[in-house]
């Protein structure tokens, strides 16, 4: 079989044809996914029926993994975690948000799959991260280079513990992970372009501006995310992976059913990109 990519909107994101991820891959094909996801930055592959054991040998393709630097309740293996859901509204991933930015070093990628659908809806939302930048006025973009935000695991761990999601103990997650500080704008490590790289779920302050300009700017970059120009829609089945760039996309899980939804993610190991520790 010969790997194949057709796009599925006008800016970003694939289609990939051609692979079979639940058997070992060749290391010509694991490089030429990555290239694929480079491009591309959101891979949809159909037609993969994955144990969780064959979902995390495929992720390892790509780097070590990351473990879940905030385990949910549910059941999986360490290197997964499983989110379940039957009310998800409120419950954050129904916000605009990159995977653990409130760590030094977040993932690089992000590796999906849907293992229960709901009885209806539960599709998932991306947004080019490249574009929300390159849409912005040049005078915002050159506001934006010079700045660093604080990224807080506080809001994500507090919702996932009065949803009953998490048992963690937040006062000793808060201490594990402290706020770091990364770039507003961040030069993706591999392929340089320049991606905005603020999100609702950590981001909770820009520090070089006084309180009331932080919170300004932030609202309007949050709402900015939230153009369809910059957005591609994945409707799930449960034979389908999808992989992202967690670096330079967002994602959003639509909020829309009452039954059921289980997703396992398997992350992949970033370099370090935090400019420091935060005071919040």
């Amino acid at each position: 079989m010969t790997i194949e990519a057709e796009p599925l909107t006008g800016t970003f994101g694939a289609r990939v044809t051609g692979v079979d991820l639940t058997k070992p891959l060749a290391e010509p094909e694991a490089e030429q996914i990555a290239a694929l996801l480079r491009e591309h930055l959101v891979l949809v592959f159909r037609d993969q029926p994955v144990t969780p054991e064959q979902h995390i040998a495929f992720a390892r393709n790509f780097g070590p993994i990351k473990l879940p630097p905030v385990r949910t309740k549910h059941d999986g293996p360490p290197e997964m975690n499983v989110v379940s859901q039957v009310a998800p509204r409120g419950e954050g991933a129904d916000d605009w948000h990159a995977d653990n930015t409130y760590t030094e070093a977040p993932p690089a990628m992000s590796i999906l799959h849907v293992a229960e659908l709901p009885e209806a809806g539960g599709d998932t939302m991306f947004a080019n991260m490249y574009a929300a930048y390159e849409a912005l006025s040049p005078a915002v973009q050159a506001l934006c280079d010079g700045l660093t935000a604080t990224h807080d695991v506080t809001a994500s761990v507090s919702k996932a513990i009065a949803r009953g999601h998490s048992t963690a103990d937040l006062a000793e997650i808060q201490q594990q992970l402290p706020p770091v500080v990364h770039p507003v704008v961040l030069a993706h490590p591999v392929t340089g372009r320049k991606a905005l790289f603020v999100n609702v779920n950590s981001t909770v302050r820009i520090n070089e501006l006084t309180d009331a300009e932080s919170a300004a700017l932030l609202r309007m970059l949050f709402d900015h995310v939230k153009s369809p120009l910059f957005h591609l829609r994945v409707r799930w089945d449960e034979s389908s992976i999808v992989m992202l760039d967690n670096l330079a996309s967002q994602h959003y899980a639509v909020p829309d059913y009452t039954t059921r939804r289980v997703l396992h993610r398997v992350a992949i190991a970033g370099p370090p990109i935090a400019i420091g520790r935060g005071r919040c």
